[in-house]
């Protein structure tokens, strides 16, 4: 089979050993397509993850071979996450999940950049689902990242009618500004790019470049990966307010300390998705609460380095990977 994996500076497609089940549960599943996600990024250009290694995880699959206790069949076109929580630990029960050992030794094998991939009985049980049939694969391969923000919509706890500024309209800002719609909280974006200022608007939102004077936000979603972000939330948050981190920043500074202590501040992170956000996430995206038509770009598989560098130069917005042409 064909995988794509890290080389040095490069991603490469390379061909990989057949995938099979050999007594295993569990399933194997034909990728249909891949989302890029920044995560991917940030392990490919600050060299986290080492040389031969599969990234990808927003996969959009069908079942060619199973062995499980769930309803699962072959043939089914299902959606999954790649993490699981145990449930049990200590982080699990403060509602910390993405700090689970458990979810953070799970995965996919060997990653979604990849013709097959297997999946646990575990992931199988907890986090995938049957595609709806009214979302395409690209439509539906936004049920991780969604999920990720369903997560830190709910971690902010913003009060209905509440004003949230989402910073950086990539897409993930444009992700959370409509989950942030969907609970019921006034979303406003801003972002330097023009494009993708308008790009919001189109989605019935408010956005901005300059955001006018006098703004404040209840709560401030922090998605865009630049430093001076920072300042711009620290400006823009009402004394009292919240600012929910959701990226990270090349020089990797905070937030200033008497700031947060005389406004009475509340910093906080959100990263990766429990179950149950997850659910949430994909019936947002079958009754179009979230809307996530023409974000991405398709790339095929031996075109996949094209999309990782599109993608860093914000050529796109997303890189949906088309690894299999049955969609």
């Amino acid at each position: 089979m064909k995988i794509a994996v890290i080389n040095d500076d490069k991603i490469v497609t390379a061909d990989a050993d057949n995938l099979s089940l050999s007594g295993r549960k569990g399933a194997v599943v034909k990728v249909l397509g891949c989302g890029l996600c920044g995560s991917d990024i940030v392990k490919f250009v600050h060299k986290i993850s080492k040389n031969g290694t599969v990234l990808g995880h927003e996969i959009v699959a069908e079942i060619v071979e199973i062995n499980s206790d769930t309803k699962f069949k072959t043939g089914d076109v299902i959606v999954t996450s790649h993490h699981i929580p145990c449930g049990e630990c200590k982080y699990c029960k403060h509602g910390n999940v993405s700090m689970c050992e458990h979810f953070k030794s799970t995965n996919i094998y060997p990653g979604g950049f990849s013709e097959f991939v297997y999946l646990s009985e575990e992931h199988l049980q907890n986090v995938a689902h049957l595609k709806p049939e009214n979302l395409t694969a690209i439509e539906a391969s936004f049920y991780e990242p969604l999920g990720c923000c369903v997560r830190a919509v709910k971690r902010a706890n913003l009060k209905t009618g509440d004003t949230a500024l989402v910073i950086g309209l990539g897409s993930i800002g444009i992700l959370m500004a409509q989950a942030l719609k969907a609970y019921g909280i006034n979303a406003v974006g801003c972002d330097l790019i023009p494009e993708r200022v308008e790009l919001l608007k189109s989605y019935g939102l408010e956005a901005y470049k300059e955001l006018p004077q006098g703004f404040e936000a209840d709560g401030i979603f922090m998605t865009s990966g630049a430093d001076k972000a920072i300042d711009t939330a620290i400006k823009y948050v009402r004394s009292g307010g919240k600012i929910l981190v959701f990226s990270s920043t090349p020089k990797n500074f905070g937030y200033v300390n008497n700031e947060i202590y005389y406004r009475e501040l509340t910093v906080m992170g959100s990263y990766s998705p429990a179950p149950v956000d997850l659910q949430d996430s994909l019936e947002m995206l079958k009754s179009g609460k979230v809307k996530v038509s023409g974000l991405s770009t398709v790339y095929k598989l031996e075109d996949i380095e094209q999309a990782f560098e599109d993608t860093m130069s914000n050529k796109i917005m997303k890189a949906y990977i088309l690894i299999s042409s049955e969609q």
